[in-house]
């Protein structure tokens, strides 16, 4: 019998989670010549994690392939999650909720930031909620993720409802092990064009996609070194939050987890969550102009905005290749249109 390959030795590690198939995976690979040539620096490929297919698609969509499960095998009637108004990952609760014929619920926090313009509460993201059918339920920010969640959850089970908890971000060592998955496709897909990623960028926040990508590279691509572009403005509490789920996903898939491997670059954040500033618009002009990526500018925008930071700070050589994930977030571009008057 052939020896396993490392990748084939995780995929099969994977498998012990078992996923709907809602996502469309995997998700392509691509260079980006043009930004590439445009930076004048290491070779950059999008990995198209906007290209996940339900509800708009993004990141979160691979984690809820996998959490969902979960909750269709818990009989839960209705998922529970939240975000704020703009939110990509209750968005995509939404859909998949509308998808299994589930409720959903979704907890609205106000308070976050200030609405940018107008239109913030009614178009993008927010419109969509409304659309796949979710009841929305407008609570304060206080600075607790997952509180008003659980407690939305508490009084819809005394209602007789089966809910079922989506933590905000859809981060959890579960939906950590979900983005793990993300690690196995870049490798397969990078050996087939020829090149071994030097490192794989992306935006980080909740955490557990990091905490996916760090777990999966180290099985899967152990050279290669996973950057996560803080955009909370709040770098210590994502790799907290990037250390607790990888470690408990690394323990769920009976693989090695070193604190070492999480790298969280801060000072691309802009002024604080949700604010965009002059990179961030940079990054969504560059993205449309030279390689037609919709970037939204909470999340995907700032983290390529972080890596052309890098780049131009020489962090990569031009015979390097650097893989940036996009996560997706085209809908909440439009509650931003001002920012492109």
């Amino acid at each position: 019998m052939p020896m396993l390959s490392s990748v084939d030795r995780f995929v099969k590690a994977l498998a012990r989670f078992p996923r709907l198939g809602i996502a469309h995976l995997p998700t392509p690979l691509e260079p980006m010549k043009r930004l590439s040539a445009h930076l004048n620096g290491p070779r950059l490929w999008a990995k198209r994690e906007d290209c996940t297919g339900l509800g708009m698609g993004g990141n979160k969509l691979r984690k809820l392939d996998y959490v969902l499960h979960d909750a269709i095998t818990s009989g839960a009637d209705t998922l529970v999650s939240g975000g704020v108004v703009q939110s990509n990952s209750q968005r995509q609760v939404a859909a998949a909720a509308a998808k299994l014929g589930l409720g959903c619920h979704l907890a609205v926090y106000h308070g976050r930031l200030s609405p940018p313009s107008p239109e913030y509460e009614t178009t993008g993201n927010a419109l969509l909620n409304r659309l796949f059918g979710a009841t929305l339920h407008d609570v304060p920010w206080n600075g607790d993720r997952n509180g008003a969640i659980r407690e939305l959850a508490d009084k819809l089970r005394a209602q007789g409802r089966k809910p079922y908890v989506v933590p905000y971000g859809v981060s959890s060592p579960l939906g950590a092990v979900g983005y793990a998955s993300t690690a196995a496709e870049i490798a397969t897909q990078a050996a087939a064009q020829g090149f071994a990623p030097h490192s794989i960028v992306h935006c980080t926040g909740s955490g557990a996609t990091q905490a996916g990508l760090v777990v999966g590279a180290r099985a899967c691509l152990p050279k290669t070194r996973i950057v996560g572009i803080d955009i909370d403005a709040e770098p210590d509490r994502v790799r907290a939050d990037v250390l607790a789920f990888g470690k408990g996903a690394a323990d769920l898939l009976d693989q090695p987890f070193a604190p070492a491997d999480v790298d969280v670059v801060a000072g691309h954040a802009g002024p604080a969550y949700g604010v965009p500033h002059a990179a961030t618009t940079q990054a969504i002009k560059l993205g449309a102009s030279l390689e037609g990526l919709v970037l939204d500018p909470v999340y995907s925008a700032k983290g390529l905005a972080g890596l052309i930071a890098l780049v131009k700070a020489g962090r990569w050589s031009k015979d390097q290749d650097v893989v940036f994930v996009h996560t997706g977030g085209a809908p909440a571009l439009f509650a931003y249109r001002h920012l492109f008057d």
